[in-house]
C-alpha cells in the first residue's frame, strides 16, 4: 500500500486537524457541557512536565456519527513511557465496527485502493513503529482518516504526558462556538515554544495567531538573526512562514486545505494539528487555555 510520509514538526512524543470518540453524554446544562466534553484540557495535580508519558491506557470518543452512520473512537496503551498499543476505529448505532464491515471494506477498496480493514490497521502500527504523531504516515486513498488519526493521537498523547485518563470527548460535526481558543506549550525548544489563539464569531474563524515565544517574550517571526539564518537554507523564514498559515487558516476555514508553505513543512504540519485540536475546542466551546507539555530532545 502506498503511503504518504508526513513530517511534523511537533516537539512532543505523540499525539492538529485535519480535522482532527463509547459516546460521549448529553449534559443538562451548558456549564457541565463544557466542563466534561473536554477533558483533554484539564491538567491534573500528578501531571508531568518534561513530555514524558505516564503508564495507562488512553482513550477518544467522536460523540456524533456522520452521515454514512459511523463515529470514531482511539485508544493508546502506554506502559515505560512508551505506546505499546493503540487502537482506532468507528463504530456504528449497533455497534459494529467498520474494519469488519465487508461490504464497505469492498466498496472503499474498489473505489480507492484501500479499505478500513488496511488503512485502519496501518495507521495504529504506525503510531506504535514511530512513537510520535510526527512519524505518522498517511494512508493513500484514506486522507481524511489519517488527518483525524493524527488529531487524536496528538491528543491522547498529551493525556498521557498529563496522567490524564479521563475519555477525551470529541464534538464531531457540531459548529464552533464563538470565542477566543488558546493553546500553548509549555517546554521551549530551540530557545522557542508555541502559542496559538484563535477567534471564532458566528461560526467562523476571523482571526488565528500561531507563533513562537522565547523566554524574554520575543515572538520568533520578529528574530531578525533567525529570519536571516532560516531564509538563507530554505527560502522562508518566521517573518513570511507564519503570516501565511495564519492567513490561510482564515481564509480557508478548513484545517485540512491550509497551505504548506515551502521551506517550512514542519512548522505548517505543527501548525494544522494544533489548528485541529483549536477547532475540537472551538466545537465544545471550551475556552480553557490547552497546555501541551511537550517533549523537548536533547538539544
Amino acid at each position: 500500500m502506498k503511503l504518504k510520509k508526513v513530517a511534523m514538526g511537533i516537539t512532543v512524543v505523540m499525539a492538529s486537524s485535519l480535522l482532527l470518540v463509547g459516546c460521549g453524554s448529553s449534559d443538562d446544562s451548558s456549564k457541565d457541557k463544557k466542563s466534561t466534553d473536554t477533558k483533554q484540557t484539564e491538567t491534573k495535580k500528578t501531571a508531568k512536565t518534561d513530555g514524558t508519558m505516564t503508564d495507562g491506557t488512553y482513550k477518544l470518543e467522536e460523540k456524533n456519527f456522520d452521515d454514512k452512520g459511523w463515529k470514531g473512537f482511539m485508544s493508546i496503551e502506554v506502559k515505560d513511557g512508551k505506546i505499546t498499543k493503540a487502537n482506532y476505529d468507528y463504530k456504528n448505532k449497533d455497534g459494529k465496527l467498520k474494519s469488519e464491515d465487508a461490504d464497505y471494506e469492498k466498496a472503499m477498496k474498489d473505489k480507492v485502493g484501500t479499505g478500513p480493514q488496511e488503512y485502519l490497521k496501518q495507521l495504529s502500527d504506525s503510531l506504535v513503529k514511530g512513537q510520535s504523531a510526527s512519524s505518522v504516515e498517511v494512508v493513500s486513498g484514506a486522507t481524511h482518516s489519517s488527518d483525524a488519526f493524527i488529531n487524536y493521537a496528538n491528543q491522547l498523547i498529551q493525556a498521557a504526558q498529563k496522567a490524564d485518563t479521563t475519555t477525551i470527548s470529541i464534538n464531531n460535526l457540531a459548529k464552533m462556538e464563538d470565542g477566543t481558543y488558546k493553546l500553548e506549550e509549555q517546554n521551549y525548544a530551540h530557545g522557542y515554544r508555541v502559542v496559538f489563539s484563535m477567534d471564532v464569531k458566528d461560526g467562523k474563524i476571523t482571526k488565528s495567531d500561531y507563533n513562537y515565544v522565547d523566554k524574554d517574550g520575543k515572538l520568533k517571526s520578529d528574530d531578525a538573526d533567525y529570519e536571516k539564518n532560516m531564509k538563507a537554507r530554505s527560502g522562508t523564514g518566521p517573518k513570511e512562514y507564519i503570516p501565511a498559515l495564519n492567513k490561510s487558516l482564515v481564509e480557508k476555514q478548513d484545517v485540512a486545505a491550509v497551505d504548506t508553505v515551502s521551506g517550512a513543512t514542519n512548522s505548517s504540519n505543527q501548525f494544522k494539528i494544533y489548528a485541529a485540536q483549536l477547532q475540537n475546542a472551538a466545537q465544545n466551546g471550551n475556552t480553557d487555555t490547552i497546555k501541551v507539555y511537550n517533549l523537548v530532545e536533547a538539544e
